[in-house]
């Protein structure tokens, strides 16, 4: 591991020690061997006048839901030192009270909740403090042997504090074991199962300090070649049993779920080890990851449904042994599976709660592989990490409640999805919580959305073979489908029965029509695994109320429309809703270009903008309109509605 310091990047903070402290924690969490989304923290201690002219000091420290890598200056809270100094002195205090009392001596009532470790950052006498979760020294600690070797590392330059509940536990613990320590004497502290420490009043040296502890730990690893795993192949990527193991997941823990499929070498080789059910079974790599991991992960057999159950049971079993009666019991779903020659899977209510576990648990998988070449792998008891697991602190927001999206964790494929009504009902239902599988023929598609929980791929849906394929991705990548919109479209020029060409004739057909009975083939069985599934088929005004000119067009949303009913009455039969919705007048679509509004004016003998407001409420209806109907289609408005045809026109007098 290297420095990143850079002195020229330091001397243009002018000496601003909040500003110095912004650039060391951002380097250590630029390094995901440090510190892994949201872990550890850093403070500096800045004397400060207050509004009354009195000078005290006061502890910035991380604040709350802050991220060393991308950490601003208002990400750490203000508290006042003296006030963090007499709480260590108290022989007990409840976290929730910690809490409380730590947000009473904030100086600013709009910063972030301080970090439970401030108390702990407030009793280390120098101005600078580090903290992080360093694999390398945390893997050496998860070893039977674990404290003699970080012993004989770090020597006596180093305190070994015992693993010690986070919090005020292990802020009164360190105040005990250093009321006579002076610190000057040693380099750090190493938190065993936990992490590190490092202090110092420049910036610099309490940075490198770190990384110097952290070389110490690698090199040791290298020299006893403890290496990292190798593969040299990919997993099997099996869409069809992804989409069943990402229902059955979301049936335990009772909400949908995402499920992200990890194929790659290093995970499909970790998972074909073949003591990998006794390895990866004995716990996190820090207690901190169990919050978002549990406590271990399930490993895949022959029969998901029941390594669920086993591991559902498993879990309850784990649990009534530790409750105190108290608790309230947590999902027993696994966040992360092994798959022997599939690799590794992630689970998540969101794209980035998946990729964070998905971080945690590579990282994890090293380190066990690691510890296995020291001695073996030895993470904390039971009972430790049932305590991190069910912390008060993290009962407390259970308790509240979590308000989530109306669509979170739900996987929707849109066609004809880079712009018009397709990319208007992307952004809905992005807003509304879910991720989308964004298909259209235009190259667009490729980077119409920075997001990563839209997959946007370029697919001509009248190509069989491509949209399967694309299909198959999509369900590696998500996990499943709940959600069609049939959206993809063309708008043949006009032209009179007499004259229609023949190929423009069949391309209609192919593409407005046939297309979409193939879609909808290929898609039911993956539907069937789906949460609420429901499909929306943007048909036309012109099924009811078809215009001269137009039979190319309407003639094939009217046997689009016939197949979506039939499709509502086969598919209802397997809990899949199907609805139809007929737009009319929607001009900001690929398919209104100029030329063609100024032709269909023209033919009615009507101006552009009246031709746009050509109904009976004399409104124009734009793509996010549309975009809000398809969504209440989808979602639990219409739970009990299939089959049905809805316009949405402004009133069309043909149609009424």
């Amino acid at each position: 591991m290297n420095s990143l310091w850079s002195d020229d990047q330091a001397k243009a903070l002018n000496n601003d020690l909040l500003k110095l402290r912004v650039y060391t924690s951002r380097l250590l969490g630029a390094d995901s061997d440090l510190v892994l989304h949201g872990g550890g923290n850093t403070s500096v201690k800045i004397n400060e006048t207050n509004p009354f002219g009195e000078e005290e000091m006061i502890l910035y420290v991380k604040g709350s839901g802050w991220d060393l890598a991308t950490i601003e200056s208002e990400g750490f809270a203000p508290v006042r030192l003296d006030s963090l100094l007499k709480m260590a002195e108290l022989e007990t205090l409840s976290d929730p009270d910690m809490v409380k009392y730590q947000r009473i001596a904030m100086t600013n009532p709009y910063a972030p909740n301080p970090s439970v470790e401030a108390i702990l950052h407030a009793i280390i006498p120098f101005t600078f403090v580090d903290h992080t979760h360093a694999d390398a020294v945390v893997t050496i600690s998860n070893t039977p042997d674990g404290r003699s070797r970080i012993e004989s590392l770090y020597g006596e330059k180093m305190l070994i504090v015992p693993y010690v509940m986070p919090g005020f536990i292990l802020a009164r613990k360190i105040y005990e074991m250093t009321k006579d320590l002076d610190w000057s004497s040693i380099d750090g502290m190493i938190l065993m199962n936990h992490g590190v420490f490092t202090f110092d009043n420049d910036p610099k040296q309490s940075y490198e300090k770190m990384i110097s502890i952290v070389n110490t730990a690698e090199t040791y690893l290298k020299n006893k070649k403890a290496l990292d795993i190798k593969g040299d192949k990919y997993g099997i990527i099996e869409p069809m049993a992804i989409a069943k193991l990402r229902k059955s997941v979301s049936d335990l823990w009772g909400k949908p779920v995402l499920a992200h499929c990890d194929n790659n070498p290093y995970c499909t080789a970790f998972s074909n080890l073949k003591n990998v059910n006794n390895i990866a079974n004995r716990g996190p790599l820090t207690p901190d990851h169990i919050i978002r991991t549990k406590r271990v992960p399930i490993i895949l057999g022959d029969n998901h449904l029941s390594d669920l159950n086993a591991y559902a049971a498993a879990y309850e079993s784990y649990f009534d042994t530790f409750n105190n009666g108290k608790l309230i019991c947590l999902d027993k779903a696994p966040r992360w599976a092994l798959w022997p020659d599939h690799g590794m899977f992630s689970f998540g209510v969101s794209v980035k709660d998946m990729m964070i576990i998905n971080d945690i648990a590579k990282h994890t998988i090293k380190s066990v592989y690691q510890a296995e070449q020291l001695n073996s792998w030895h993470s904390l008891d039971q009972r430790s990490l049932f305590e991190m697991e069910y912390w008060i602190l993290e009962q407390e927001k259970l308790k509240k409640g979590k308000q989530t999206k109306l669509m979170q964790g739900k996987v929707a494929l849109v066609t004809g999805a880079a712009s018009g009504i397709g990319k208007a009902s992307v952004e809905k239902l992005l807003k509304e919580g879910a991720v989308v599988i964004a298909l259209d023929i235009n190259p667009e598609i490729l980077s119409s959305f920075d997001d990563h929980n839209v997959l946007g791929m370029q697919c001509d849906v009248s190509n069989v073979a491509q949209f399967e394929d694309m299909l198959k991705k999509g369900i590696a990548h998500f996990g499943g489908l709940d959600m069609l919109v049939c959206n993809a479209g063309i708008f043949p020029a006009s032209m009179v029965v007499a004259n229609i060409n023949e190929e423009i004739w069949n391309k209609s057909l192919d593409i407005n029509l046939s297309s979409h009975q193939r879609i909808l083939k290929l898609c039911l069985p993956y539907l069937e695994l789906g949460i609420d599934p429901a499909v929306v088929i943007v048909g036309s005004k012109n099924v009811p109320a078809p215009g001269k000119g137009a039979a190319a067009y309407s003639v094939a949303k009217a046997g689009l429309t016939q197949l979506g009913r039939i499709a509502a009455m086969e598919m209802g039969e397997k809990g899949i809703r199907v609805n139809i919705l007929h737009p009319n007048a929607v001009y900001d679509t690929a398919i209104w270009t100029d030329e063609v509004l100024k032709s269909r004016a023209e033919h009615y003998g009507l101006s552009v903008e009246n031709y746009k407001t050509n109904n009976i409420l004399k409104v124009e209806i734009t793509s996010d309109d549309v975009a809000e109907m398809i969504f209440l289609m989808l979602g639990d408005s219409f739970s009990k509605i299939t089959g049905a045809q809805i316009p949405i026109d402004g009133g069309n007098t043909r149609i009424i």
